[in-house]
Order: C-alpha cells, then structure tokens, then sequence
C-alpha cells in the first residue's frame, strides 16, 4: 500500500504474544492514518468503561501517510488511549526522529494491550520483535534510560520513553522522545507505566514504498522552496516558538499567577530574545524540518542541560508560576522531562496549588512545609519532585486540577483551570471569544493545538460573538488536526505560510490516491465526531457542560495588563456553545444527531 508501512503490530504483554497484521486499505481511506487510526481503534478495541490504567486499555501508537518521507516536518506521530487524566479521549503527538523508524520498520500503527508482569521495553529492529526486560532501568529517569539503551544498542536506535512519573501513575505523565520531545498531554505516558513497558525501541531500515516517485520529488521540493522563501524563516529559526512569548504579554494572552490575568510584569526575562541570548547554545529541529524550532539550552546557574524550553512551558512554569528567570522556568523544565510529567498540566497544577496557598485554603503543613507562594522556584522544584514521586501535596496534585479541586472544595473549584479534566494550555482567554470556543470544544480537553484561534479574535475583535467567529474555530479544528492524521507538523503552515495547497499534490504523488482538501476536511469531521461518540459512551451525562470553561474566564476581569476589566459574560459563552452545535450538526446538549453520523459514514461503527 503505497505511503504506508503496511502492517498493524500488536503486543499482547500480557502473555507476550507477538502479531501483525495487513493495514486494512478501507482503514486508510477512512481515517488516513496517525490520529485518525488512534481515533478508530480506540473506539472499537477498547471496551465501554474500561479502567485507564487497566489491561482492557490500549496505547496506540501511529504514523500516518507523510511520515518518514522528505515532507517538511514529517516526522510526527500519535499517542492515544483513554485518558487516565480525564477519562475520554487522549491524543497525544510526538515529534523527532522517532516516526520514521516506525515506518521504516514497516509498520504503521503499534497497539500496545494488556498489562506486562514485569517491566518491559519493546525491540524491534525490522522483523526481530521482542519484549525485553527493563527491570534495571525502572526508576530511572527519561534521559538516563535513553542514553543507556543507546549506549547498548547503538545510537542509530529512536527510542521513546517514560519515566518515575509514569511508573507512578502520575495521571498527566509524558512519553520522552531524543533528550527533549515529548507526546505530553492526557496521560499517555501514564498508561505506558501502568502496562510496564519503560521504553519503546524502533530501528527500521525498509523502504516506504511511493506511487509516483518523480511526482513526489516535485511536490516534496516546491514545498521545500516555499519554506526556504518565506520572510517568517530565519525569525523563526532564531526563536521558535519563545517568538510567541513577547506577543503574548503585550497583547493579554500570557498566563499569569495562575490566569488571573494575561500580561506578567517579569515577563521580559522571559521573552524570546532574552532566552536566545542568556541560555541558547544551539538550534534542534525534527525528521525532514527545514524550521528547527527546539532550542538546545544551557543553565550556567545550575550547571544543566535542557531542550527548550518552548512557549508552553514558559507560560505555565513561568509566568503562570510567578517565575521571572528564564533560567530558572528551563531548570523546571528539565525536571518535568526528566521525570515524565507534563509541563502545561504540571504547571497548571502547581499554579492552583499556589492560589490556594495565597487564599489560605491550603496551610503550610498541607503543602508539606514549603511557602508555596507564586514566584518561590525552590518550592517549584521540590513539587515537581514530590508530584513524580506521588509524595504529600504530590500526590494529590498528581490526580490532576480538577480532581484536585474537586478534593479540596472550599471554592477552588472556582480557579481550577481546565476544560474536561485537562489543564489549560498557556493563552489566557478572558477576552478571547475564539480561543476560549477552541478550548472549550477541544476534543481531548483545553488545549492549544486543535484551533489556535487567537490570532483571528485580534483580527475580527476580540470580543465578538457570532457565526463567522465560530465557523472559523470549526474550520481550524479540522485542518490543524489533520496535520496529525497525516503525519506531519502543523508549524510550516502556521509560521512560515506554506499554501495548503501544497499537500494534496504531495499526498497523491505518494498514496496514488487524489484527495482535496474538502476530502480530507470530511476525514477530519469524520475523527472529530467519532471522538465526541467516545466522551459520550464513556462519561455517563457527558455533554454541554462538560464543555464549560473555567468560570476565571466569564466572573473575574483581569486587574492589570492589556486585558484589564475585560472578560467573557456567560450569556457568550453559552451563545458560543449554541452557535457552535449548530454547525457541528449537533443537539443542544453537544451530542450528534443522526443524520451527522450517517453523512459521514459512521453508524456502521457506532451502531
């Protein structure tokens, strides 16, 4: 099957069992591959009500039909299972050098099932597929266990792995990939550690067969040279994604102090050009990237080593935290790597903490002794540890914000920060109608990479609730997504302009079949809705109010910053959702009708 690898493996751990399978070609037409065949499977394999920590859960990993070939930034795949964060749906994409191993092994999707007797990490070098012991590297860290499986098995070996926080069951821990990418988000890394598999090992050496090879010679290079010319190139080379961090602060979007507000007074020690100069030693970029936006970074004061740290991170252990040293928010983030936990939902957690701590509703002896006031980096530092290690305050802040909250009560619920049990990701929302849409619709909870819609609320009015505003949050749900289908990165399109019309060329020079955009727009309506069947069929009452945004950004004006005295009133928030199922072709209480399902094809797999 041209573009595909062409087998599905699956690893029994339970017994050790070893298979593989024919991608089934309807599959592919369907679903295209990546996020779309986590989507399928996950809603067909994996049983109503199962434990996410339980053998009946899967963790599916797959490619899509991009990966591995010189596409720019085609070096991504997905992570999917049901979430231990939030219950539904978690997708989670890895990027690196990890995707094309996967492809050149000659597989397109790994479904990992059961739960190994002890722990594991997966081998596979071609066809020589084992299941090998990894109780010596259990309680190791991500980047000691990285180093020494390559040390062992040569450095031409892509490994992705977990670490003390996914052995934990840290519900938000992260699978770490080549010293510094991660698929972070739902707790993929969670459902690893609870399967006992440490690591996942990929060397592939077998072609990706290609329908039309001079025709994908073309395509690949007209969009190479698109990348080369675009006037955002060498800008964002030099910054990445910390381009974003300025921006952010001047025009409100910056999570500050737990999303009180979105502009932060020490912000500018956080800024793009202040990292670039303080701590960056060297650009780091992924598979086929022409835009290396990883920043390989160097922490003089402690004497360390980091990828990153990018945008999200800045925003959520940095400011969001109070934290003004940009050396200090890259210390955080080499904890959080090290120690497999997510940086948004890490960040986002400790902020609540620090909020309660402020407004008394946890004392010092709750958090363990430590002043956890917003801006005190040691008492960051001991909670990120203590969250990896489930300890005191960590293992209540290891269930997640809204769990957390949930526990806690006396109003905090109130500024827990988060949509469908997943932390919001680092734009503050509370004059932002499409983001705060975006984050509220995302179908695995509040996060950035399904719609960035700030960008069109500062073009229309940030304000404005109607139609076009919504239409526009529903189109972006389906195109950037898409990029996760096929296998690509969404960042070419998003920073450097690269017409949309560049890949469907590309994508038939190496599939042999023709698909518009208006095709793989139905594809991704297809995913989407599949997803929101998954949160219904696994949430009992599942609907508009899961839905529903922190109430931060619809009672509480910011009091300083671009943003000061500007909010969301309910009455929108609620008119969003309104105009939003609208179009989606859904009832009022956010689920799809029928006549939805049967336009795209999907009651002969729901029933």
């Amino acid at each position: 099957m041209n573009g595909y690898g062409g087998n599905i493996l699956r690893v029994n751990l339970t017994t050790g069992k070893i298979t593989k399978e024919p991608t089934p070609p309807e599959l592919a037409r369907d679903f295209i591959g990546g996020r779309g065949f986590g989507a399928y499977f996950l809603f067909k394999e994996v049983p109503q009500g199962a434990d996410p920590l339980g053998p009946e859960n899967k963790l599916i990993v797959s490619s899509g039909p991009l990966s591995g070939l010189m596409i720019p930034g085609a070096g991504k795949c997905d992570f999917t299972c049901k979430s231990p964060l939030t219950g539904g749906y978690a997708s989670a994409s890895l990027g690196g050098l990890f995707t094309a191993e996967i492809k050149y092994a000659g597989l397109d999707s790994i479904i990992l099932e059961g739960i190994s007797p002890k722990p594991v990490y997966l081998f596979i070098e071609d066809d020589k597929i084992e299941l090998r012991d990894a109780s010596s590297l259990w309680g190791k860290g991500t980047f000691a266990t990285e180093k020494e499986l390559k040390e062992k098995l040569g450095e031409e070996f892509q490994i992705a792995c977990i670490g003390p926080g996914g052995e934990n069951g840290v519900s938000y821990a992260h699978i770490n990939h080549d010293y510094g990418r991660q698929a972070g988000r739902g707790g993929v890394g969670t459902v690893m550690g609870a399967k006992k598999v440490k690591a996942l090992v990929i060397r592939g050496t077998q072609p990706i067969p290609v329908a039309d090879l001079d025709a994908y010679r073309k395509a690949g290079m007209a969009m190479y040279d698109a990348c080369k010319k675009s006037e955002m190139l060498k800008p964002w080379q030099n910054l990445g994604t910390t381009m974003v961090v300025s921006w952010c602060d001047e025009i409100g979007a910056l999570p500050t102090r737990n999303f009180s507000a979105g502009s932060f007074e020490g912000g500018k020690t956080l800024y793009g050009p202040y990292m670039r100069e303080k701590i960056v030693v060297n650009d780091k970029g992924c598979f086929a990237c022409p835009s290396p936006c990883g920043k390989y970074s160097r922490m003089k004061r402690y004497g360390t080593n980091v990828e990153g740290p990018e945008y999200e991170t800045i925003g959520m252990i940095g400011s969001n935290l109070g934290l003004a040293e940009i050396e200090d928010v890259a210390q955080a983030n080499l904890l959080c790597d090290d120690l497999g936990i997510d940086t948004i939902s890490a960040g986002g957690a400790i902020a609540w903490a620090m909020e309660c701590y402020e407004k008394g509703i946890l004392s010092k002896a709750e958090t363990d002794g430590l002043d956890l006031k917003f801006g005190n980096v040691e008492a960051v530092f001991k909670v990120i540890e203590k969250i990896a290690k489930r300890e005191g305050l960590g293992a209540l802040l290891a269930e997640g914000t809204k769990r957390a909250a949930q526990k806690i009560g006396k109003g905090s619920e109130k500024f827990a920060i988060q949509v469908k049990g997943m932390e919001q990701s680092a734009y503050a929302t509370h004059s932002a109608t499409a983001m705060l849409l975006a984050y509220m619709t995302a179908d695995v909870g509040a996060h950035h990479n399904r719609a960035w819609a700030i960008t069109y609320d500062l073009q229309v009015g940030r304000e404005l609730v109607n139609a076009d505003k919504v239409a526009r949050v529903i189109w972006l749900q389906h195109i950037r997504p898409m990029f996760d289908t096929l296998g690509a990165c969404r960042l070419q399109w998003v920073e450097l302009n690269l017409d949309l019309e560049l890949y469907p060329p590309a994508l038939e020079a190496i599939t042999g079949v023709k698909r518009s955009w208006q095709d793989l727009h139905l594809v991704s309506e297809r995913i989407w809705n599949l997803t929101r069947l998954y949160w219904a069929r696994e949430q009992p009452g599942f609907g508009r109010a899961w839905d529903m945004p922190s109430p931060r950004f619809y009672t509480e004006p910011p009091k300083s910053g671009a943003t000061a005295g500007k909010i969301t009133s309910l009455e929108d928030v609620n008119k969003l959702l309104d105009v939003y199922y609208e179009q989606r072709g859904w009832n009022a209480n956010g689920l799809p009708k029928l006549e939805t399902l049967e336009r795209l094809g999907l009651t002969r797999l729901v029933g």
